[in-house]
């Protein structure tokens, strides 16, 4: 039997806005029905990979694949019959939903989009489910956005997202803009719809407690590329790129006597910036364990297991300093 082709396909993918390099060659595949996760700081050029696979933006160069059939450049005439292969949640439910919109006709909208023709009948028997499954009444569908709640809002922006049906939905930072009461139970939503109707999801986010509940696989994105990539239990245990250890040290962690005798990593510096990034290892300018070679010599993607890292210091069995505890003079020495 053939094998499906994979959800998504991203190769080389660079998106440049004038002289930003917002995302300079990422490629990244995720499966049909796992969740990967994307993460970095704010800047780091994640939203921007999520807004290029949906055709937000058009990229400079590269490829997007959804189901193997390659979108980066279609017209919209031709892109129509895979719009509802991927769907996307934005971060601010607010600014996504429009106001002078019932919440049925905003649920129901991809289904017009899509050029499918359904009665009205047909329509509200399609919505009010759809409403149910994510954890609200059907009579919501009767009010305004204003009159609901920022987490029932995040659930309407779920419910049409995943009412036509998609491969593929890109998650981008989908808890960030609530209240830290209902992110817990946004969270779980998802999880729960993921397990029960099995898409693949590019989950965009910071939170790395949401990543190690919600994600099958990761991957670590700094100025615009991707610097390591591998399972969520490979890279919660074994990191292997600086940077990726510098986020997990900072990560908070349940157990308040475990935070007290944690050392964060101080990263120095703030991001630099896409206008002008540093030579050689884009991370040099504030790694602990950055030397002269990182300077003048992009490092390889070094393979490990089913991921990589992009250092320098990394070895294809995955072992390397580790820049929570290794001593930068006896490293470099």
């Amino acid at each position: 039997m053939t094998p499906q082709p994979n959800a998504l396909e991203i190769e080389d993918l660079v998106m440049h806005f004038g002289p930003v390099r917002a995302v300079d060659g990422v490629s990244l595949t995720i499966p049909r029905g796992r969740v990967t996760a994307l993460v970095g700081e704010s800047g780091s050029g994640k939203s921007t990979v999520g807004r290029c696979v949906v055709r937000l933006v058009e990229p400079t160069a590269g490829t997007v694949r959804i189901a193997g059939t390659d979108v980066t450049h279609l017209s919209r005439r031709r892109l129509r019959p895979h719009r509802g292969a991927v769907s996307i949640v934005f971060q601010d439910p607010a600014g996504s939903l429009d106001p002078r919109m019932l919440v049925g006709d905003i649920v129901a909208e991809p289904l017009r989009l899509a050029g499918k023709r359904i009665s009205r009948r047909d329509r509200d028997a399609r919505v009010a489910p759809q409403l149910e499954r994510v954890g609200l009444r059907a009579e919501v569908a009767r009010r305004y956005p204003h009159e609901l709640s920022g987490g029932q809002r995040q659930r309407v922006s779920i419910a049409r997202a995943l009412i036509s049906e998609p491969m593929l939905l890109i998650a981008d930072e989908p808890t960030s803009a609530l209240d830290v009461s209902v992110q817990a139970s946004v969270l779980n939503l998802l999880a729960d719809l993921q397990r029960d109707i099995g898409f693949a999801c590019l989950f965009i986010t910071h939170d790395l407690s949401a990543v190690e509940y919600l994600a099958d696989d990761i991957a670590v994105m700094y100025l615009g590329q991707l610097v390591e990539q591998g399972s969520r239990e490979r890279i919660f245990a074994r990191p292997a790129h600086p940077y990726t250890q510098a986020l997990l040290s900072a990560a908070p962690v349940a157990d308040p006597v475990r935070q007290r005798e944690r050392q964060p990593v101080l990263l120095g510096d703030d991001l630099p910036s896409a206008l002008d990034p540093p030579s050689g290892c884009r991370f040099r300018t504030r790694c602990p364990l950055a030397f002269d070679r990182c300077a003048t010599e992009v490092p390889a993607r070094t393979p490990i297991g089913d991921g990589m890292a992009a250092c320098h210091l990394v070895r294809p069995d995955g072992t390397g300093p580790d820049v929570r505890t290794a001593d930068p003079s006896e490293v470099l020495s």
